[in-house]
């Protein structure tokens, strides 16, 4: 087999990981498959599968909401949810569509994503100190209401085309390895009104599309690399993933009540000076 099962559990822990904090996972799997000597057309094959059990931890987190929007279409709020997740989705995937074979090819390297950590941590602080979004806090009644703070939009309803394809802008930001797909798009989702918790979780359900479509192209073009015999350890990276990035979000979900996301930008520009001085 090409990869141990020690290799398989550690990068299966960091894709669950990091997927869906702002962190940037293209950035750790690289630095990850460098130290564990873990490179080549199989490797990235492998990488591509994990992360389709990143995807199933919030299928299965949001399946409530994910199966109340599919047996509701034809519904105003649910067609209006699907046209917004549409639209975010469009502009990343024309132009990764149009520009997957450069950006393979050229910025998938340990400077390229080290630099755009570093410059992405500085624009999360720059936006955090610019749009400072209140937290939710619990009321006695049990509801959540939301501290205004100028327009904050908190729930889907509040969600517009415009804005949905504001974040879909951000996200095709985050073609860029390194910048990081929920950095983009959470950030974006600040910028243009949305509180933390719309934000983060309208980041996760435009992950849904978005890296399906990655992962299947991804998979699809490097099928030919693998043999049967990977397939196990295949399917244990994919187990890993997903126990590791449910329990992250979760985790992540619960932080957000009463945190801003300045811990992470200060962990990408830490973490990117280090690649750049280790690589």
């Amino acid at each position: 087999m090409f990869i141990d099962i020690g290799k398989v559990f550690i990068l299966g822990i960091v894709e669950g990981v990091t997927e869906f904090l702002p962190i940037s996972s293209t950035g750790h799997l690289i630095l990850a498959n460098n130290i564990l000597s873990f490179t080549g057309e199989r490797a990235k094959v492998f990488d591509v599968f994990i992360q389709s059990g990143a995807i199933m931890s919030v299928l299965w987190l949001y399946r409530i909401k994910i199966i109340s929007v599919i047996t509701g279409i034809g519904g105003r709020e649910e067609n209006r949810f699907i046209t917004n997740l549409i639209i975010a989705f469009l502009p990343a995937a024309l132009i990764g569509l149009k520009g997957h074979s450069y950006i393979k090819t050229y910025l998938f390297n340990p400077v390229s994503v080290a630099m755009a950590l570093i410059v992405g941590g500085i624009l999360m602080l720059i936006i955090e100190k610019a749009v400072n979004p209140p937290f939710p806090t619990v009321s006695k009644g049990g509801g959540v209401p939301i501290r205004r703070m100028g327009r904050v939009i908190s729930g889907i309803e509040g969600i517009t085309p415009r804005l949905a394809l504001g974040v879909g802008l951000a996200q095709a930001v985050s073609l860029f390895p390194g910048v990081s797909r929920s950095a983009a798009t959470i950030m974006g989702g600040l910028l243009i009104g949305f509180d933390r918790k719309m934000a983060t979780e309208f980041s996760f359900f435009l992950a849904i599309p978005t890296m399906f479509a990655a992962t299947s192209y991804d998979l699809l073009k490097g099928i030919g690399y693998l043999t049967l015999s990977d397939l196990p350890l295949f399917i244990t990276g994919f187990i890993v993933s997903f126990i590791s990035a449910l329990l992250v979000i979760k985790a992540f979900l619960r932080f957000l009540t009463g945190h801003t996301f300045s811990p992470f930008a200060y962990y990408r520009i830490i973490f990117g000076i280090l690649i750049l001085l280790l690589l």
